[in-house]
């Protein structure tokens, strides 16, 4: 017998993109999507029987906090190393959003590793929605084209975060495991969606996170072969 009941879901994503020059694809396609990101992924949900109650999207833009103490220090104009919006609520905070990723530019970069460990930090630590009344996913993508700097690689910069992980093994503890939770509300909600090189701290996240979809892309080409659908898809299967 059929059953028109669908499964509702609150959904979180936190997106983290690397705001160097080469990665102007990955933007724009952001920017592009922000105002149908909510329809979009319903749609998708739909197909498969289930709901969005609730989808709220953080952004969080990363360069180089080293760069940025160096800039300052030449006098030259310095590019922010990090930015990071609160949580929108989708679709009635949709042109918010729009507004808020029309706000992130490519520059800078070209001197390879980012901070873009520390851009998953802030995401880790953001505060998840936790309802009892609909399945709770909590949801990181990241997107980048480099290997990151090690943490704490440009604490000496003016920007730098009070509170950062001192090490890969504190962030490997703030994303948490079965017996240990981390910053991460549900073990069985969380998500990692990772497109980046298999390289360098990257190819430890794959290897030692749980829950996480490792997309590994060719270093320093911007990932020009990821496109919109890719994207979407992803975020529809982590979903559930």
């Amino acid at each position: 017998m059929g059953s028109n009941y669908k499964l509702d879901y609150n959904v979180d994503l936190v997106f983290c993109i690397d705001c160097t020059e080469s990665m102007d694809n990955i933007l724009n396609i952001v920017k592009e999507r922000a105002l149908g990101l909510y329809n979009d992924i319903q749609q998708n949900m739909q197909k498969k029987g289930k709901q969005i109650s609730q989808l709220r999207v953080r952004l969080v833009g990363f360069r180089d906090y080293a760069a940025y103490a160096v800039e300052c220090k030449r006098g030259v104009r310095p590019n922010e190393p990090m930015m990071v919006s609160d949580f929108f609520v989708l679709p009635q905070d949709a042109h918010k959003l729009e507004v808020s990723v029309k706000s992130l530019y490519p520059v800078g970069g070209g001197d390879d590793p980012e901070d873009g460990l520390e851009a998953l930090a802030y995401a880790l630590r953001s505060p998840w929605t936790m309802d009892g009344r609909a399945k709770n996913r909590h949801i990181i993508v990241l997107w980048t084209d480099e290997a990151p700097h090690a943490l704490g690689f440009g604490k000496d910069s003016p920007r730098y975060p009070r509170g950062m992980a001192k090490s890969f093994d504190e962030l490997t503890a703030w994303w948490g495991d079965g017996s240990t939770p981390g910053f991460m509300p549900q073990q069985d909600s969380k998500r990692l969606i990772l497109f980046a090189p298999d390289a360098g701290w990257w190819s430890r996240v794959a290897d030692q996170w749980d829950n996480s979809i490792f997309y590994p892309s060719k270093a320093g080409d911007g990932l020009q072969d990821v496109d919109y659908q890719t994207i979407l898809s992803c975020i529809a299967q982590s979903i559930g």
